[in-house]
């Protein structure tokens, strides 16, 4: 029975400003009795089923560490590097999965909404690195998630701010040639040359009012882009463990005294445990009826 070390790593999410934000104490009360609130805590919740998540596992599976761990009890301790899927020894993914969900759990509590990720291994050193690799994940998806839809606004921004332009362009040309025909067109006698210049004037200032925009939209897009990324404040990166969390060997060795002596006692007066449990079968109301 090896002993097995905990280490345990705790993330408080920032809060959102939007609409989640302004809910924020309506949302954290409904948390506490199990109602979810649109725009409340989902984000928080999220971050636990990334933990929970395949993709994320498998990362962690595939992910080498360099540790320290002793073979038994009395032994000395040997460096091994080695991947995660290595070091449990699984014969296909699956099963390495389900050993890896007993070794690792992320949980949220619901007042604080701390994150709490632990680990519990035979090595301190590699508690320590599962947990501070499994933040380092989580923190990693959050980051490209929101630079992937950050980067989508900015490109759909960059390709309409494309298509206003050459819109803008098409409006003045148009403009321009009525403008070489009709340069005073505001003080010409015929109300068609006003009406036109007019609308052309129009639609130019129009498509100049739209580039400006969606050009600031973009700029926009691309500050959300760096900006718009969720916050995870580390409040413990993981600890190393210096004491063991099982197995709890004193109390096993109790158990195993009583068992082994209270079997020895009834072995050495097996007879006298005979002659009672015959004695207590004749008195007993069936055996009176059997007799009789």
């Amino acid at each position: 029975m090896p002993n097995y070390y905990r280490s345990e790593a705790r993330l408080l999410p920032v809060e959102s400003k939007g609409v989640g934000g302004n809910l924020g104490g309506l949302a954290s009360a409904a948390a506490a009795f199990g109602v979810s609130v649109p725009g409340g805590d989902s984000g928080d919740a999220n971050f636990v089923d990334v933990l929970n998540s395949r993709w994320l596992r498998e990362q962690l599976l595939n992910t080498e560490f360099r540790y320290h761990a002793r073979s038994w009890l009395f032994g000395s301790e040997k460096a091994h590097k080695k991947t995660l899927y290595d070091y449990l020894e699984a014969k296909n993914l699956d099963r390495a999965l389900k050993q890896l969900g007993v070794m690792l759990s992320a949980s949220r509590d619901l007042k604080s909404k701390v994150i709490s990720i632990s680990a519990e291994t035979t090595s301190p050193d590699l508690s320590q690195m599962i947990v501070q690799q499994t933040a380092k994940l989580l923190e990693t998806f959050n980051r490209e998630k929101s630079r992937t839809r950050g980067s989508a606004k900015a490109a759909f921004a960059e390709a309409r701010l494309s298509d206003a332009r050459k819109e803008m362009n098409e409006a003045e040309d148009a403009f321009r040639r009525f403008l070489e025909a009709n340069r005073n067109y505001q003080t010409s006698g015929d109300p068609a040359v006003r009406l036109r210049g007019t609308r052309l004037e129009t639609e130019f200032r129009l498509r100049q009012q739209l580039v400006t925009s969606i050009a600031l939209n973009r700029e926009q897009a691309l500050l959300e882009e760096k900006n718009d990324i969720p916050i995870l404040n580390m409040l413990d990166s993981g600890n190393l463990p210096i004491d063991k969390s099982k197995p709890a060997r004193s109390v096993l060795v109790l158990m195993a005294t009583l068992l082994v002596g209270a079997g020895s006692w009834i072995w050495l007066n097996r007879g006298w445990v005979r002659a009672c449990l015959l004695a207590g079968e004749e008195d007993s109301p069936l055996s009176d009826k059997e007799t009789s």
